[in-house]
């Protein structure tokens, strides 16, 4: 479709500054100390929306304790800790983000939620896990992290790789809408520039499918449309993958 390329330069002129910065090499450090305060104000506004989704996920969080009823959970791309709330007393939570930028808020994450032990936080990227041991995990917590990473493929693998046998992976992501959907028509337009915009977050991913051949032994997910301002970002999948 002719349409689809014509708008995505019309967008990308509206944004000529952000392309300017990328070719001279200096938006991607700038993005990436930017990006934790815009993430901050926005998780603030998720949470709130997404609230009773994300405590109806994580309610069963307990059920993969192991027999002596301790939680082992592992985070990718933790950001500023805005799922800590969400987590049950005691439990025991490693952190993993590729941006050392989000650190500092993340300390303030950890000084609001008493209720956890924090184990350690490891400067790593989804893809690359080699710090957490193998069998070590009893859950892994993944959310608006697949729509960003350079493999889902790579980061599956490590995910099931890091947890023990009957351990699951929780996720709550925004992926593609259904391709015949004017929502669809929207996301491919604004993706180019979105990527730039978003440290590399992709509107157009379906992960579903990287899920259901990834080879976890039971699949629970759930399509959800998000009650989210911005109209490309609203198709989600919820659920949880056990190995």
């Amino acid at each position: 479709m002719v349409l689809i390329p014509l708008l995505q330069r019309c967008i990308q002129l509206l944004t000529l500054p952000v392309y300017l910065l990328s070719y001279l090499s200096l938006w991607d450090p700038l993005c990436k100390k930017i990006f934790p305060y815009v993430m901050v104000k926005c998780s603030t506004i998720y949470n709130r929306k997404l609230f009773q989704q994300k405590q109806d996920l994580f309610s069963s969080l307990g059920e993969f304790a192991d027999p002596s009823r301790e939680l082992r959970l592992l985070e990718i791309g933790t950001g500023s800790g805005a799922n800590f709330q969400f987590y049950p007393p005691g439990c025991r939570v490693t952190c993993t983000d590729p941006n050392p930028n989000f650190e500092r808020f993340l300390h303030k994450s950890i000084s609001d939620s008493p209720h956890l032990q924090f184990e350690r936080f490891i400067l790593a990227s989804g893809e690359d896990l080699r710090p957490v041991a193998d069998n070590s995990m009893d859950v892994v917590v993944c959310t608006l992290v697949l729509c960003s990473v350079h493999s889902i493929e790579q980061v599956l693998r490590e995910v099931l790789r890091v947890l023990r046998l009957g351990g699951a992976l929780y996720f709550l992501e925004h992926v593609a809408a259904d391709r015949s959907s004017w929502g669809y028509f929207w996301q491919q337009i604004y993706n180019p520039t979105w990527r730039y915009l978003g440290d590399g977050c992709c509107l157009t991913r379906e992960t579903w499918k990287d899920l259901e051949k990834a080879g976890f032994s039971e699949l629970k997910l759930r399509h959800i449309h998000a009650p989210l301002c911005w109209n490309p970002t609203r198709p989600h999948i919820i659920g949880y993958a056990v190995k």
